[in-house]
């Protein structure tokens, strides 16, 4: 059964987001602790005239960990190199990679979560010593070959912080966990992109287009364009309250920031399974979704938000999921609620 696509998977303009995006640190808006932390840090290195010590990004999807990697190096006033944990395939690859840098630059890793495992070994020794050995040929003919590398700063980025092991993850001088963001945040990220964009639109309908974002930068900035272009089309400048509603009324998103996928999970688990235990696979398989989609994408908004629980035994719905579908649980739910 065909699905719509996840919004904060819809492809984007590269160039609007190069646009979008903050070069400096006072432009982006929220993670306030974090941004003190990378202040000080950045601050302090510059002063000592070294290089920055590594740094884990880690939280869900599009809020801001790529971004933050860049004005990190911006700051320093260092080349950025990005890659991601997958293409990295063997130990050439990641060779070829840190040979390049110059001192003090900055390897972006997206992903890292997904870094083979053989690969990860090879970088302890190139964070702590900043030395890279590698072995050439095999069997007889095998050797070892040590290179030399300049001091740079590796900027790991993960959606999965529990999938990174417990040596790499140790490596990292700082772990930053990125939060949801609040809808007077989100607010504040639709006002700068529409500026940006040169977009008239009212405060009162940035605020609505925030609270439908699902607390996520990405997300919003995505919604913001089809409310654009919507309003090109529908309406007159600048945005109002009732062309944003129009316009993600259109995309089938509620004042709740639900989109269709999340209400037909909600449905599914209340209808299909008795409000649960059901175990990911099966409401997967119900609602014609991947697994790995309901759990990176949907899951984490409708726990977030209260509709839904994870348990040892499976989802099961929660107390505000029937409130939203107008339904009662029933004896047995009651008592799981």
């Amino acid at each position: 059964m065909p699905t719509k696509t996840p919004l904060d998977a819809i492809p984007s303009d590269p160039r609007l987001e190069i646009t979008l995006r903050p070069a400096l640190l006072e432009q982006f808006v929220g993670q306030l602790r974090i941004k003190e932390r990378l202040d000080v840090l950045i601050a302090a290195a510059k002063q000592r005239g070294d290089s920055l010590e590594h740094l884990l990004f880690c939280g869900p999807p599009g809020l801001g960990k790529t971004s933050l990697a860049h004005i990190v190096a911006k700051a320093m006033g260092a080349n950025i190199t990005t890659t991601s944990g997958p293409v990295i395939e063997k130990a050439g690859d990641l060779a070829g990679l840190l040979t390049t840098l110059q001192k003090g630059d900055v390897l972006f890793i997206d992903e890292i979560h997904r870094l083979n495992k053989n690969i990860e070994e090879y970088l302890y020794p190139a964070m702590e010593d900043f030395r890279l050995d590698i072995i050439i040929d095999q069997g007889p003919n095998a050797r070892s070959v040590r290179l030399n590398l300049p001091r740079f700063t590796l900027i790991g980025a993960t959606t999965r912080a529990g999938m990174i092991s417990a040596p790499l993850r140790s490596r990292f001088g700082l772990v930053n966990r990125l939060d949801y963001y609040p809808a007077e945040d989100l607010q504040k990220v639709i006002i700068r992109s529409a500026r940006l964009l040169e977009l008239e639109i009212e405060t009162a309908a940035a605020l609505e287009i925030a609270r439908r974002s699902r607390g996520t930068p990405r997300i919003a900035n995505n919604l913001l364009r089809w409310v654009r272009d919507y309003a090109l089309v529908r309406s007159t400048p600048p945005v109002t309250v009732a062309t944003a509603d129009a316009a993600l009324a259109m995309l089938e998103i509620d004042q709740d920031g639900l989109d269709e996928m999340d209400k037909r999970l909600l449905e599914a688990l209340i209808h299909k399974f008795d409000g649960g235990p059901v175990g990911l696979n099966s409401l997967a398989v119900s609602v014609g979704e991947e697994p790995g989609t309901l759990e990176e994408v949907h899951e984490p908004y409708l726990i977030m938000e209260g509709f839904l629980k994870r348990t040892p035994q499976g989802r099961v719905a929660a107390k505000r999921a029937y409130d939203k579908l107008g339904l009662k649980p029933s004896g047995s739910q009651q008592e799981l609620l």
